[in-house]
């Protein structure tokens, strides 16, 4: 399914984190919508037989994707704070 994206992010690590359950699951969505995308993502082309399923993929990636950029941006806030000078 993800033939749509640009080719650098085809080859982008998957941004993961363990929930309060012990599940690995995608940063920005739940489980179920973690085991929603990635079995989404392992369809061939070949087998998508709606653009639903297109859709769909895309609304979960595009979900995760911001939730990843707000964490970034936050995570590099937090490190630039540590990195202030003590006076």
């Amino acid at each position: 399914m993800n033939l749509y994206l640009p080719e650098d992010f085809k080859n982008a690590p998957r941004r993961y984190f363990v929930d309060g359950n012990g599940r690995r699951v995608l940063v920005g969505l739940t489980f179920e919508e973690t085991f929603e995308f990635e079995a989404l993502d392992g369809l061939p082309a070949s087998d998508i037989d709606t653009h639903l399923d297109e859709a769909r993929w895309r609304e979960l990636y595009r979900k995760h994707d911001e939730a990843w950029k707000n964490w970034m941006a936050k995570a590099s806030l937090d490190r630039q704070e540590d990195l202030q000078p003590l006076n």
